[in-house]
């Protein structure tokens, strides 16, 4: 029974390859899947947004080159550019400066390559490597079963250098990352290039859970770290990733345990939702429709499950410019966009 197993196992690892060779991506990374293909989440679009002329590139190269977080003139042309059109080879570098990642990366005491040092001692314990991550869940379930529910600290005359807390966190962002853009290239089937984005998605959200254990990893955040990294170098991800999450102006005590300011955010929403659309309001509480279910995961997820890319980077350029505040203004926005096609 396991060896058919085995075999079928290999069989679909050999159609995924397969599959994941034969296709083509967008300008974005994003698999080009035909329509019919339910196995496969089909992100491909028309797209159509303006192009900077070389002297806006220019323009907006020179801005970057002296900027100035703390000045006015610098947020005022960055935001008018935004409004143009970020150049795709430029918006990492734009989202660098607007996060200021150098500087609390240069003001903090902690190491991402020493923390990443400490993981990989407890991973190699396991017998499961970074690489391999996702093939792993199966081996990280068994061993959080054999330690049993009771929170019982591994017992061997070896002293393994791993924990509950870390099997547990291990394969949490593993299953997280197999519903990450699975039809995104750095992160899609078995190609190095995909084992490679997987182990730097894994590393960059081992590490944040390390950096900031009270709020440890929960779901959504594999979602924001997948875009940084598609953008950003991985430990510049890191760094967009510890601003985002803890900084008050964006997402700053947004994934704690008790979801609070989510939860006051979802209530502010349906104040704007009750002054601009009474009547869809009332129907919706009648029906039963509670609006957390669809704003909770726009919160969490930073609007990434947008249809169309070019959309979801622009609506990035806004809220890393603007803060939090636009968020809730986006959150309505979408709404009243979808209910207006409707």
């Amino acid at each position: 029974m396991k060896r058919r197993s085995s075999i079928n196992a290999t069989r679909r690892s050999s159609t995924i390859k397969r599959r994941s060779e034969n296709l083509r991506f967008d300008e974005f990374g994003f698999a080009l899947t035909k329509k019919k293909d339910q196995k496969l989440h089909h992100r491909c679009h028309d797209y159509s947004y303006p192009q900077l002329s070389s002297v806006r590139v220019k323009e907006l190269c020179e801005l970057l080159s002296y900027w100035n977080g703390a000045s006015f003139i610098c947020k005022s042309q960055i935001e008018r550019f935004i409004r143009m059109g970020i150049p795709p080879s430029l918006r990492g570098r734009v989202w660098k400066c607007l996060l200021t990642t150098d500087i609390l990366r240069d003001a903090s005491d902690f190491n991402y390559q020493m923390c990443l040092s400490e993981v990989r001692g407890p991973l190699v314990d396991l017998g499961i490597s970074e690489y391999g991550i996702l093939s792993a869940i199966t081996t990280l379930s068994d061993t959080q079963n054999d330690l049993g529910l009771n929170r019982q600290q591994p017992t061997s005359p070896s002293k393994p250098r791993y924990s509950v807390d870390d099997i547990t966190l291990f394969r949490q962002i593993a299953l997280d990352l197999q519903r990450s853009f699975p039809t995104h290239r750095s992160l899609m089937g078995e190609s190095p290039e995909a084992i490679e984005g997987q182990a730097k998605l894994f590393r960059v959200l081992i590490a944040y859970a390390k950096y900031n254990p009270k709020v440890g990893y929960t779901q959504g955040m594999s979602y924001i770290a997948a875009v940084l990294l598609m953008e950003l170098g991985e430990e510049e991800a890191f760094w967009a990733l510890v601003a985002l999450l803890d900084k008050p102006k964006y997402l700053g005590e947004m994934f704690d345990l008790s979801l609070t300011k989510v939860q006051h955010q979802v209530k502010v929403f349906d104040q704007f939702l009750k002054h601009r659309k009474p009547q869809l309001s009332k129907h919706m509480e009648s029906v039963g429709i509670l609006s957390v279910h669809f704003v909770m995961p726009w919160f969490l997820t930073l609007f990434t499950s947008l249809p169309c890319w070019d959309s979801v980077l622009t609506v990035w350029d806004l809220i890393i410019l603007h803060g939090g505040c636009t968020v809730t203004e986006l959150h309505l926005s979408n709404w009243l966009l979808a209910c207006r096609f409707q």
